[in-house]
């Protein structure tokens, strides 16, 4: 029989990649949507799914899909993405990605004892919620947030668990930092890929930036996405990650040198106002567990996804800057 999934933040990267997985596997998909949200539109995507219009703060109107939709397992990525700024809408944050979270929860329960069987939730938790606990970090990890993006998914990642014992099929992917050319160009590493693209392109000269020197543990995302789609099947929290880690000093790098320039540095300029506050020196996972419990490792290193968000942004027969 087919199953069916609901799918919140399908418009986004993460989203996207799972509803095309979960499709190449079998599955019938819906997708919840931010009314106006064009972000689909402008990733050129058209989904093999079905959209239906919902704003997640509604929680009478998530109720109401889940119930009419009747999935089989909630994957719940939606809500507010950006860490640096949390800093600016901490509320929205707690309300849009923490709070939404139980939505999600008490709607599985609620149709799980009407339809008599189990509804699955796979929570897309973060690494954010380690906060500066000393690298490499795994499921038993202190859970110690020091950004309020990262407290709004803790508030997420304890809720899946205290509706785990309650006997909802709830997991947690604890997704570590995971790119590609879906990323919206707010985040620095889509940043980096679009400004490297531009200086050997010949349409700009500079590429500023704020810190250099945190590290993180950068894979692939339609990796993620089928990481994602495994853990339907169990109720666990699950650390997805490379298990290696690398500086914003080094994303640079690899993308300059990607496009044949030796020193980039030249074309790096610093800008205090892009720092964060309270930033996280290192995260870097251990995989070890998502490994055992669902078969998943990751299938393309840092080098190559630098190399494929930079090709993604080259302007087709653009000469090339010497």
């Amino acid at each position: 029989m087919t199953r069916v999934a609901l799918v919140t933040g399908i418009a986004g990267q993460t989203g996207s990649y799972l509803a095309e997985n979960l499709v190449a596997h079998g599955w019938k998909v819906h997708g919840l949507v931010r009314p106006g949200d064009e972000s689909l539109r402008d990733l050129g995507l058209t989904l093999d799914a079905d959209l239906h219009d919902q704003d997640l703060v509604d929680a009478a109107g998530v109720a109401s899909l889940v119930e009419r939709l009747e999935p089989d397992t909630i994957f719940h990525l939606g809500g507010l993405t950006a860490v640096g700024a949390s800093w600016a809408n901490p509320r929205e944050y707690a309300v849009v990605t923490g709070a939404s979270t139980a939505t999600i929860l008490d709607s599985a329960q609620r149709l799980a004892d009407r339809v008599g069987r189990e509804v699955g939730v796979v929570h897309a938790s973060s690494a954010e919620i380690f906060g500066d606990a000393p690298a490499p970090q795994d499921e038993s990890t202190p859970i110690a947030p020091t950004n309020p993006y990262g407290a709004a998914k803790a508030l997420g990642h304890h809720l899946v668990q205290a509706y785990r014992h309650r006997g909802v099929r709830a997991s947690n992917a604890i997704l570590f930092n995971h790119e590609s050319p879906r990323r919206p160009p707010t985040f620095v590493t889509r940043k980096i890929t679009q400004g490297v693209a531009s200086i050997v392109d010949g349409r700009a000269d500079t590429l500023v930036l704020g810190a250099l020197d945190a590290r993180r543990d950068w894979g692939w995302a339609p990796d993620y996405a089928d990481a994602l789609r495994r853990c339907a099947d169990v109720a666990d929290d699950l650390v997805i990650a490379t298990g290696e880690s690398h500086s914003i000093r080094d994303f640079v790098e690899a993308a300059f040198a990607h496009v044949g320039i030796d020193d980039g540095s030249r074309y790096v300029r610093h800008d205090d106002a892009l720092l964060r506050p309270a930033d996280i020196a290192e995260l870097r996972g251990n995989p070890q567990r998502a490994g055992t419990a669902i078969g998943w490792q990751p299938t393309v290193r840092f080098e190559e996804v630098v190399a494929r968000m930079v090709d993604a942004d080259r302007t087709p027969s653009a000469p090339r800057r010497p």
